[in-house]
């Protein structure tokens, strides 16, 4: 079966690009979520952390507006 691609692959002009261009796609989404993760706020991340032990007034959260 992999004959029959890697035939398929060969006659298309160009093809040696893709995995190139997909690699770039890939490091650049990890580096990119990588630097946002490393540059987030520790208070914000310690205060979502501790949102469900927190009680819902506490999140001044209207529980009118939660959706069931």
């Amino acid at each position: 079966m992999l004959k029959f691609i890697k035939h398929n692959m060969e006659t298309i002009g160009g093809v040696e690009i893709f995995p190139i261009i997909s690699l770039i796609i890939f490091f650049t989404f990890f580096v990119g979520l990588f630097v946002w993760v490393a540059t987030y706020k520790k208070d914000t991340i310690e205060e979502l952390s501790n949102m469900p032990f927190m009680d819902d007034e506490e999140h001044k959260v209207d529980s009118n507006s939660r959706k069931l």
